[in-house]
């Protein structure tokens, strides 16, 4: 089990690392200049050098990136002068001067557009769509294999065809759609209560609900369509398994047949996919975010690919491939200790 801990975490923060050099490299082959950005139309050509030099983009793009990646462990000191160069080509950091900067670890990169260290403009906004997204996929385990249950239970129903019906309709209507449809019919007309602040669900969980049901009810939906669907068609081919029979020929009641045997077995494939939509999720809640207000992530990646805020971006896109990048790790792991054989393979 150890050997297989070990394999799945040096897998994982390999892909970390080729995420991030891709990541890094496409950006920097972008053709914009950050710095001509950063000081906007009355940019002369001393102030657009100036603007390089404090965003230490007037050093090789390797250099940059090593010093992005030894700014996550230590402190990065920003607009320091130039020291003499090491044997990478990097020219060493220097002596402060008087409009240095200190970015603390993890430092995620310097917003030229705002002025401001990356990670200060994250860490408000990354547990309100870690919290929305949570609450969304509780919503969808809960519609999506609730419904798929019912359904499999009485298959070719009206309960079921109803059921499938509205799981179609989930999976086929856009999230914008959704999201601008209960904005105007629920919440504009008053069924809904408004809270437009973001409340902690360990402080104010009451308020909390009420503000985030919403928007975590239209990102569930199409997730919980999908769910109905899976765990339907798992279901009935479980329940038509020879153990199922067994089971049931013994008297067991049907209740325990369900719940017992054939639930467990369904449900055990879905764990990878939920790991995996949740992951997905933290990265890709920007519509519903915009569409309800919520001051988030997706909110924050709008208005950094509005204003080319590259360092933003690179961030929250690593931020959101981390993420998934670690629930596909915690599913390994649960998978291998559900399953023996898998460490093997």
């Amino acid at each position: 089990m150890i050997r297989y801990v070990l394999r799945r975490l040096l897998l994982a923060v390999l892909t970390l690392f080729v995420l991030s050099v891709v990541c890094y490299g496409l950006f920097f082959a972008i053709p914009t200049d950050p710095a001509a950005v950063s000081c906007s139309k009355q940019c002369t050509p001393q102030a657009l050098a100036g603007a390089r030099h404090k965003l230490e983009l007037d050093i090789p793009i390797h250099c940059q990136y090593l010093r992005f990646v030894k700014g996550l462990v230590v402190t990065r000191e920003y607009q320091n002068k130039t020291g003499p160069t090491n044997f990478l080509g990097c020219p060493e950091v220097g002596a402060k001067t008087a409009e240095s900067y200190a970015c603390n670890a993890p430092c995620l990169g310097y917003s030229y557009a705002r002025d401001t260290s990356v990670t200060d403009l994250i860490a408000p906004k990354l547990p309100v769509t870690v919290s929305l997204t949570l609450y969304a996929a509780v919503l969808w385990i809960v519609m999506g294999v609730g419904a798929g249950i019912l359904s499999a239970l009485k298959p070719r129903s009206i309960a079921d065809r109803i059921v499938m019906i509205l799981a179609l309709a989930g999976v086929s209507l856009p999230t914008f759609f959704t999201g601008l449809t209960i904005q105007k019919f629920v919440i504009d007309q008053g069924f809904w209560p408004i809270r437009p602040e973001f409340y902690s669900p360990f402080t104010q969980p009451w308020y909390f609900i009420q503000a985030m049901f919403m928007p975590a009810f239209v990102l569930a939906i199409a997730n919980a369509a999908i769910y109905a669907r899976l765990t339907r068609a798992n279901m009935l081919e479980t329940l038509n398994e020879d153990y199922i029979r067994t089971a049931r020929a013994k008297g067991l009641k049907e209740r325990k047949v369900v719940s017992k045997h054939a639930l467990r077995a369904a449900l055990t494939p879905l764990v990878t996919i939920a790991g995996l939509d949740i992951g997905a999720l933290l990265g890709g809640a920007i519509i519903t975010e915009k569409v309800f207000n919520v001051q988030g992530l997706g909110f924050l990646v709008v208005d950094a690919v509005t204003n080319l805020d590259f360092p933003v971006i690179t961030a929250t896109t690593l931020l959101a491939a981390g993420f998934i990048v670690f629930l596909n790790l915690i599913v390994d792991l649960l998978y291998g200790v559900i399953d023996p054989k898998v460490r093997l393979a």
